[in-house]
Order: structure tokens, then sequence, then C-alpha cells
């Protein structure tokens, strides 16, 4: 990467002294058979001067840059790779040979992936370091987005596509022999995410590349992701991801770009007064980047993803030649597995550890590389107060909430700015994504584990509670005690924690006398003994935390001839750090992800502090990108809306869409529109049939749920549906049977976190119904049930196309937005699903006629689980049938009662049907049935599917980018010259 040496300037808009490096690309000549690609670095003196203009695509003044470049480099460095399918045929060949991974003398599809992949990585590095030079040059306003999860998919097609070289790529590969879907097939999907959130994250790079707005995400390199999903007779199991046993093509190693990251040790005060973190254990973050190129631009920015290691120096030789060889590689061991897993089980403390570590590193690596790039780019001019009007740090959830704190102590502890000047910078410069509503989802920290871990960040984060508690108390100190007292155990940072002494006072109530060291209260005929000097009676748990212990028998004591009792001592609860709080109370934005979301973060998540910063709160719904999500994943329907709307700018402007709902009844369309979707599912069916095993006719409905599997996402409505449906196909005549129901390919798809235990049931019973129904003879294609293993991106992109209804039932209120529902609007699909997440946006653009609604809305789930609670529930006589039939061991013996059981019951935890299966189960199977009727019409269902694609243009993350842009992170696009 070229660095130039150049002072950049606030307005970026000042003569630089020179621009001396330059990419080249060489020998890329059609007509020279044997040509090599070869990129070099140029140096160049002359000294001629050009200048830069920078095209911006707001209504903002355009920016002016001028550089001493040729107009030779400079063409040649910003001009677009648009080689012939000869030239590039030549590159793949070369890489082949010269960068090789695989034995030579066979040229089969791995190694032609990876030969086809670099030749694609060359044309991206060199709009790479184009866009990083120009925004060094320019030191606008850069956003930084931070996200434990990135779920990209396969990056060839992708790449090749926003390149506009797919034509090419496949002709050049069809010349080597070889097929250029076969060949993209060949990419593992990179492991560094699960579900939404990380694919909405790698949606937004994609879009703010395509939109031209300065950027880059940050994560980390997870090794073996979360795991491979394999399904077997036992349900879900669970082995490590092997996507980078054959290395990955795209990435790039930074081995000058490192960064010390430091867990435990201590603090101390120095002779200066300042505060130092000493001692510890000691690694290093090691930058390894992916190039993100934009659909159409040369814009191609960057995700950084962080790997740990130990520098040679913490070997232990000495150990190791003394055959202590554990010992010896201990040092680099800790390091290294921070970035094994995705979300290591957290049920021990070594878990939670390894988890806050991860955590920090991600925080740690970003905040100091961010800080750097803002000190090299003010030269000797850096004036810290300018920091939040440079940068732009947006928080993908809770996870990197330690940007916070650490930002914190880098400015203080590192760069000497006062604790005023260090918070003001930092409120100015972080904002908060929310993704959730459910309280474990909100993540919370042990404080005696975050203590030993990050002493430093604790003592910060004391502080910035403390400031908080102030700001309560005089914002409510008119209220009564109680509320003040309320509005603070919701509030504060740290919970189960004294008040700090400053306002305790406030609280201070009077005591009773005690004599001696006794308190005696009679009640009835015994008396409750309490000493202050009672052993204390508590144990470690499996976190580390002190939990309450019953007294030993024989603990009973008589005084003056009365029955008493000794007290057992007080259930101390243990002391928390409050994550999503402090992303609130540091942040100086704080948004949801859908209209219905976002109000319930300010109506019941976060009132408290919606009353006391209105202003912080927004709404922004998420989105996906019409490129992979339409236009490469599906070329079929893509060929039919460029042909309709007589342009291919939708995929840029998915605006154009709704022009398709002028031609929603032409014949012609829905013709054409029902062949493109059935060579879909024919691709579907061989899909289904080499992963599965089963066959199933494509003509049938494609009905799929695919997402993580929870209990609020209700896959569990979905199956007791289906179980529903066969009971009663089987007690029909072949003929009853034919005329009731329209044929069913139900599809699932999603992972069971390896500790859920409920989940991990959930899939067990979804494949034993499958492998019950899909041998009944009786039934034979009219219903089948698949589970789809190692549900990815890569499926999804073969899967959803395929689709013609896909559910979307979660519990009202309880998801967020969801991304994969808009994913299937857009291609044509139809939804049937509760008033929830993104679900009440789709039916507002698509059409409530083209939506299928069931279900409890959000305003009533409390009141029903009150009702739960009270027994005034009465379930449905088919939802009890369907019970009793699961019980029968229709669908094998398993023992399903734990899973059963949670639906039953009023209270108690895993019980009392907390997600409402039971009570949408009656709305959920009478929707159904309107879906087998509209099916029946295939005109009618037809013109529904268009509809749905044309009103799915608000859906594009491209407007939800815009949004944040303007909105939270106050950055323009600026386009490369």
């Amino acid at each position: 990467m070229a660095t130039s040496s150049y002072c950049a300037t606030a307005n970026g808009a000042e003569l630089y002294k020179h621009y001396a490096s330059n990419s080249r690309l060489i020998g890329f000549n059609s007509r020279n058979r044997s040509s090599k690609l070869f990129l070099t670095r140029t140096s160049d003196f002359r000294g001629v001067k050009r200048c830069f203009h920078v095209k911006s695509v707001s209504s903002e003044p355009k920016q002016n840059v001028q550089d001493p470049v040729t107009e030779e480099g400079a063409e040649s460095v910003l001009s677009s790779f648009a080689p012939d399918a000869a030239s590039i045929a030549s590159s793949i060949r070369y890489h082949a040979e010269f960068t090789p991974l695989f034995s030579p003398e066979r040229f089969e599809l791995p190694k032609a992936f990876f030969a086809t992949a670099q030749s694609v990585r060359d044309s991206l590095l060199i709009n790479w370091n184009a866009t990083y030079d120009f925004y060094e040059k320019m030191n606008m306003k850069q956003a930084y987005y931070l996200s434990m999860e990135f779920l990209q998919g396969r990056a060839l097609s992708n790449a090749i596509g926003n390149l506009e070289l797919t034509g090419a790529y496949a002709e050049a590969l069809k010349n080597l022999g070889h097929n250029l879907e076969n060949v993209a097939s060949q990419e593992p999907d990179a492991a560094l995410g699960n579900g939404g959130l990380g694919r909405l994250a790698s949606c937004f790079l994609d879009s703010l590349a395509t939109l031209n707005y300065p950027a880059w995400g940050y994560g980390l390199r997870y090794k073996y992701g979360l795991f491979k999903q394999h399904i077997t007779k036992d349900g879900q199991e669970e082995v490590a991801e092997d996507w980078l046993e054959l290395g990955s093509p795209w990435e790039i190693v930074r081995n000058d770009v490192s960064y010390p990251i430091k867990f435990y040790g201590k603090v101390t005060t120095g002779s200066d007064g300042k505060r130092y973190w000493i001692g510890g254990e000691d690694i290093k973050a090691v930058a390894y980047d992916v190039p993100i190129p934009g659909y159409k631009t040369k814009t191609t920015i960057n995700l950084r993803l962080w790997s740990t290691q130990v520098p040679s120096a913490d070997f232990d030789l000495s150990a190791f030649n003394s055959g202590e060889h554990t010992k010896a590689c201990e040092a680099q061991a800790n390091a290294e597995k921070i970035c094994y897993i995705l979300y290591p089980g957290d049920g021990s403390v070594e878990g939670k550890i390894l988890r806050l570590k991860q955590q920090y590193t991600l925080c740690s690596a970003s905040l100091q590389d961010i800080i750097a790039r803002f000190e090299r780019r003010s030269c000797d001019r850096i004036k810290w107060e300018e920091f939040p009007e440079k940068v732009a740090v947006q928080m993908n959830d809770t996870h990197p909430t330690l940007c916070i704190p650490e930002l914190m102590r880098i400015l203080i502890d590192l760069k000497g700015l006062s604790w005023k000047e260090a918070w003001n910078i930092t409120k100015r410069t972080v904002a908060y994504t929310n993704h959730t509503v459910l309280p474990e989802a909100l993540e919370k920290w042990s404080y005696e584990l975050m203590e030993k871990l990050l002493p430093r960040h604790v003592e910060i984060i004391q502080m910035i509670d403390e400031e908080l508690v102030h700001e309560i108390v005089s914002k409510y100190g008119s209220l009564d005690l109680d509320k003040l007292e309320e509005k603070l155990a919701a509030m504060r940072i740290l919970e189960n924690f004294d008040l700090p002494s400053s306002v305790a006072d406030l609280f201070t109530k009077p005591e009773r006398p005690v004599d001696d060291d006794t308190e005696t209260v009679e009640v009835s005929d015994k008396v409750e003994v309490v000493t202050n000097d009672e052993e204390d009676k508590s144990e470690e748990n499996d976190t580390g935390e002190k939990t309450s212990v019953k007294p030993e028998p024989g603990a009973e004591k008589d005084i003056d001839k009365k029955n008493t009792v000794v007290s057992e001592p007080a259930v101390i609860p243990p002391k928390m750090v409050r994550m999503a709080n402090l992303c609130v109370v540091g942040g100086h934005a704080v948004n949801g992800v859908a209209e219905i979301h976002s109000e319930i973060v300010k109506e019941e998540v976060f009132n408290e502090f919606y009353e006391l910063w209105p202003e912080k709160f927004q709404n922004k719904t998420n989105g996906v990108t019409p490129r992979r999500w339409i236009r490469f994943c599906n070329p079929p329907l893509s060929s039919i809306i460029t042909k309709w709307t007589g342009t291919e700018d939708w995929v840029l402007n998915t605006e154009k869409l709704a022009e398709l709902q002028q031609f929603a009844d032409n014949e012609n369309l829905q013709i054409e529109w029902r062949e493109a979707k059935r060579s879909n599912k024919i691709k579907a069916v061989s899909f289904l049939k080499e992963k599965t095993g089963y066959s199933v006719i494509p003509d049938a409905m494609f009905d799929i749920q695919v997402k993580r599997i929870h209990e609020y996402k209700r896959q569990l409505l979905n199956i007791f549906g289906i179980v529903y449906r066969y009971k009663r196909m089987k007690e029909m005549t072949a003929a009853e049977r034919k005329a009731k129901y329209v044929p069913r390919v139900c599809i699932f798809g999603g992972k069971a976190f390896a500790t859920y235990v409920q989940a991990k049931r959930i899939v067990k019973f979804i494949t034993d119904v499958g492998a019950t129904i899909n041998h009944d003879p009786e039934i034979g294609d009219l219903l089948k049930v698949i589970f789809v293993p190692d549900y990815n991106v890569s499926v999804a992109e073969l899967l959803i196309p395929a689709s013609d209804l896909s559910e979307h039932i979660s519990t009202a209120g309880m998801e967020a937005s969801g991304t994969s529902n808009m994913k299937f609007a857009m291609n044509g699909c139809i939804q049937i699903g509760t008033l929830d997440g993104a679900n009440v946006e789709i039916r507002e653009e698509v059409g409530e006629e083209n939506f299928f609604l069931f279900g409890a809305q959000a305003h009533e789930i409390a009141g029903l689980r009150k009702e739960r609670a009270e027994g005034k529930f009465v379930p449905d006589e088919r939802f009890e049938e369907v019970k009793e039939f699961v019980r029968s061991g229709a669908f094998g013996s398993y023992n399903y009662d734990d899973l059963i059981g949670s639906l039953e019951g009023d209270e108690g935890f895993g019980r009392a049907d907390y997600f409402l299966v039971g009570k949408d189960f009656p709305s959920y199977i009478e929707c159904q049935e309107k879906v087998d009727e509209a099916y029946r019409d295939q005109r009618r269902w037809t013109k529904m599917s268009i509809l749905n694609t044309a009103g799915s243009s608000k859906f594009s993350s491209d407007r939800t980018i815009r949004e944040y842009a303007k909105d939270i992170w106050n950055i323009e696009p600026v386009k490369l010259p």
C-alpha cells in the first residue's frame, strides 16, 4: 500500500507537495497470448502539476485538490479496469503458475477458483489503493463500522458483478475449459458471522462503496467461525468450520499494521498524578484487509479484520527445550484462541473471559488504527477537538460497547486530554444501533470479571456512571424519592451498586437501634435472630459470582424457651455492568432498525433515557443490497425487471421497481414471471436432492423459513402447523386431500446455538417430522418437509429466488427488523407473518392484500402473557390435538415432553408458552388455508408476486446508508476522479 508525502488539511483543499505512487497495469494485452499481469509501483518526479476535481454526489459544493502527478499517471491510477476475455484468461493462467496454492500438473476447479479470484483481486487492489490514497489526501470525515459479524457470502460473483466483468470472466473461463458458475461454487462462505446482524453489516459495506461514502468496516478474523452444522438422526451436530483451510484469496495480511492489546494487570498513579495501566497479559492484533468493491464505481473500501498473536520473544524457548512444550506455547495459544470462534460458549468463567477479550480486541485495535489515521492525516497540526469532525464510529449492537471507555482511556491516559475534553469528544464520535428487545441480548457483564480483565476501563465506567447519576438527580431531583430511585435503578450503567456518596444522603433512612450485636424480631411464637457477625455462608457459582446458601441443619437455637431460627443471609445480587445503558449514555445517537422496533426502544427498552435525551433516538429501517439479492442471485428475474422497466437503473435506484405495478395484470409479464420462478425452483430441486437426498417437484409451492433457530422466531409454530396439516391429510381420502390442499415443499434452514438446548430440540423435531412425512407413500408429493443443513448466504442465494411463500412469524414485538423478509419480497415471494419488525413496513409497501397476516399484535402481548399467568388461557382444541399426536409417537420414539412442556403451564422458566405459540396457532392455520386458496389461482398469485417485488424499493440498504450518513455520521459521498 502506497503512502503519500503530504500533509492533509482540515478542508482537503490545498496544494499537496507530492503524490508519488502510481499503480499501473502492465502487459494486459489481448493480442499477446503469453502476456502476464503485473502490478508495479512507479514513482514520477517530473513535477507536472495536475488538478484532481472531486465529483460530489451530494448537493454540497465540490471539493478540489491539486496534485502534481502526470496526466498519464493519474489516468493509470484511476482508470477503470476493463480487460477483455483474452487478457483475463492470461491473468488467470499467470496466477495459476506464479501464485500457486495447488500442484502444477492439473488445472481443476479449486485451482481455477483461486487463480480467478486472484486475478479479480488485482483489479480490486488498484482501485483500493487509489481509494485509500485519495481519502488520505482529502482528509474528509470518514465513518467506521464496528461489528462482531460480517456475513459476506461468496465474494467472486459479487466482485466481478460489481466490476461489470461477469461476461468477460465467463468467456475467459470457458476458453480455459471451465464454467464460471462451477468455479464460483468452489468458494467457501467466509465464516465471519451467523445471522442477520452480520449480513446487514455486509450489505452496508456494499452500499457504502457503491454510493461512494468514505467508510471502513472493522471486525475479527475468526479461524473457525461459529460452526459447520451437520444434521444426523440425533438432530444438529456441530463441527469446526474449515473456510480458511485452503486460505482465502481475498485477504491481504498487513504485517506492518499491528497494535498492542493488554489484559489484566493493575492501575497505578504515577508521580505526575496520572493513572497508568501496567503489567498483565500483552498480545498484538494484526490487520487483514478485504477489499469491498462498489457497483459501477471505482470506489473500493476496506473491511479490516483483526487476528491475534504474540511476538516471537514471548515464546519460552527454555521451557520448550526442557520438555515443557505446552508451557512454552501458552502465551501464543492464549492470544490465538481469541479469534478462533465466533461467540464461544459462555457457560463457564473461561468462556465469558474469552468473549470479553474478543470484544475488547475489536474495540482497542480498531480505535488505535482510527486514531493513528487521524494523527497521520493531521501531521503536526493535531487538534483533538476536531476528532468528531473527522471520525464517526458506529457500534453495531452492544458488542463494541467497550469503544466508549477505550476511547476515553486513549485520550486521557495516552494523549493527555482532560476528562471533560475526552468525554465531549467521545460522545460526539460514537453512535449505537440497537438490534434487539430481548433482555438476554442487552449485554451485562460481571463487574468482578471486568475489573480483573480491564481494570482501567472499570474505573472509567465508574466515573461515567457517577456523572450519569448526578445528571439524573439534577433532572429528576424534584420527584419523590421512590420515583427517583426507580429512575436510577433503570438507568445506571452499574447494576446493584451503592449510590455515590455525593448523592447517597438523599436516600438515607433512619435506622432502628440495635442492642449489642443482635436484633430480635418476635413473630407469633418464633424469633428471628440476625447477628452482625454471622458467618458468610456464600459460595462461588460457575461464573465466579457470590451466591447465598441455606444455613446448615441444626442452626436453630433456643432463646428464652422460644422457638427461634437463624435467618438466611440476605441474597446479595451480583454487581453487573449494563453495556446497552453505557451505549446510550456514551453515544450521540441511538437507532432502532424498523419503525415498530424504534418505537419499542423509545417506549419500553430505553424509555427513561428517551425522556431524558429524546434528541438521541432515531429510526433507521434496515435494508439489503439489491446487487447481491436480486441482480446477481436471480438473473432470470433481473432480466425481466430490466425488460419491463426499460432500464438497468433499478439496480442503483430501486424506486424504479415500482414501475412494475402498472404491468402486474399483463399476461405476458405473468408468463415470463412464472417461467423465471420455475427455472429457479428447478435449480433448488437439484440442490435439495444433493444436500438432503429428498426429491421434490418444482410445481409444488415452496414454503420457506430460513433464519437462526430461536424460540421467538417460532419455527415451532411452523412445524406444528405442518403436523396439523399432515394429521388432517391422513384422515382424508386421496381425492379429498387433493381437493383440500395444494402440494407444498416446506423448507427450513438455520443454526441453533450450540448450547441452546431448546433450539436444538426444535431442529431435531423438524427433522423427525420430515423423515416421517417424506417417506409416507399416502402423502407423496403433496407434502414434503426438508431441513437444509449448514444454512448460509450461498444457500440463501439459491433458495430465496425459488421461494413462493416465506415465513416471518416471530412473536409480535420481539423481532427488531429482520432482513431476510426484505430479500424474499424483492424476489417476488409472498409472505405470511405477524405485525413484527420490518413486516409492518413491508406490508404497507406491497399492499395489505399481498401479505398474509395473522397473530396477536405487539401491544397485546403483555396482556396475553398476564392472562396466561392468571390461568385464564384456554388453548384451541386443534393445538391440543397436535400435541397429543406428537406425544403418541407418530414421529418416532424420541421423548418430546420437554419441548412440548415449554408450551404448557401458567408460569415458570421454560414453561407457560412465553412466545405465544398456542395463542397464535388457530390464527396461523386459518391463514395457511387462505394461502392454499390463493395459490390455486396462479394469475392472482403471480400478480401478488409481482407487486411484492414492485413494492420492495424502500428496503434497499442504499436508502438506509444515505439516512445513516445524513442523520448520524454527517459524511458526504465523494467520487474518485
